[in-house]
């Protein structure tokens, strides 16, 4: 049961989330010509009537990058003034997620990008852990990551997550919680929904964009972070044995944060993670803007 926000904004306008909604015949419904982003938000722990958005620049960024590669012009801009007006209509009191989406708004039936209509919404719901913080089980899936020659992998495109969604319903039939999938090329990708890292002998080893992932903005973060901690981190292609003889697998995404990986197929990964550990208190200290470091990676907004 999910706890939406109750505010939305659609056709150009806020209203209740119960009336956003669109027709059957929608274009993107029937083709996939949309694309997303997903961006966290909390109540700010130290400053009541404050409210605390994660790398709010960089997810409007990369929706309008996604929105250009669907022929849409939507400035970053746009889409960064619209998110910060939810937040303050909604006012939410706990951890929440928003979803802003571009699609191709038109009722035609023929799949195409030029001279169709496209639209923008947001919206939100309530949102808490979204794998398992103690760490998850992950089965190598039999379906492949897209590659970027047939399908435009730097953008989070609707119709791209048709893969993630029979890669991730194969893998809880089997008896486990999460999918990674490989590549074209039989390397490592990212998981259904999250990027992959691996730690070997110290070193953060991460398969880069050569490989086919999304570029992933918690990602980012990561790297970004370990090198300020001085740790060593490595893109590069990744191969599947090195996830079963690694000391410490662990999955990263704006939904998943980082969720520690427990086992790979029957093989089951060490408990003890203290790389994992340490990179998942330092974001968790940014996000609640804790650290002064990275204080320009947290947006406030005042809604008290």
């Amino acid at each position: 049961m999910h706890n939406f926000l109750p505010i939305a904004y659609f056709e150009d306008r806020f209203c209740p989330f119960k009336d956003a909604n669109i027709s059957i015949a929608t274009h993107a419904l029937h083709y996939g010509t949309g694309a997303f982003g997903g961006l966290r938000g909390i109540p700010d722990p130290q400053n009541p009537g404050r409210i605390l958005l994660f790398r709010l620049d960089r997810h409007c960024q990369r929706l309008s990058t996604s929105a250009r590669l669907l022929n849409y012009d939507l400035s970053p801009d746009k889409i960064q003034s619209v998110i910060i007006d939810f937040v303050k209509k909604n006012r939410p009191e706990t951890s929440f997620y928003i979803r802003p989406f571009v699609y191709t708004s038109d009722l035609g039936i023929s799949p195409r990008l030029h001279k169709v209509e496209k639209n923008f919404f947001v919206y939100g719901l309530e949102l808490g852990d979204y794998l398992s913080p103690e760490g998850v089980t992950c089965r190598i899936s039999s379906w492949y990551r897209q590659e970027d020659r047939s399908l435009p992998l730097r953008g989070k495109i609707s119709g791209a997550y048709i893969t993630s969604s029979l890669a991730k319903t194969e893998a809880v039939e089997s008896g486990f919680d999460e999918a990674i999938l490989m590549n074209s090329q039989g390397k490592v990708s990212e998981a259904s929904g999250m990027n992959v890292f691996v730690v070997r002998g110290g070193m953060l080893i991460t398969p880069g964009y050569d490989q086919d992932i999304l570029e992933g903005i918690t990602r980012d973060s990561i790297i970004t972070v370990a090198k300020g901690l001085g740790l060593e981190v490595i893109e590069r292609s990744l191969d599947k044995s090195e996830l079963l003889i690694a000391d410490e697998v662990f999955l990263s995404g704006t939904a998943a944060k980082i969720t520690p990986v427990r086992q790979v197929e029957t093989y089951i990964l060490p408990t003890d993670r203290p790389l994992t550990q340490r990179l998942r208190d330092k974001l968790t200290a940014i996000t609640e803007g804790r650290d002064v470091d990275y204080m320009d990676w947290v947006f406030p907004i005042e809604v008290g």
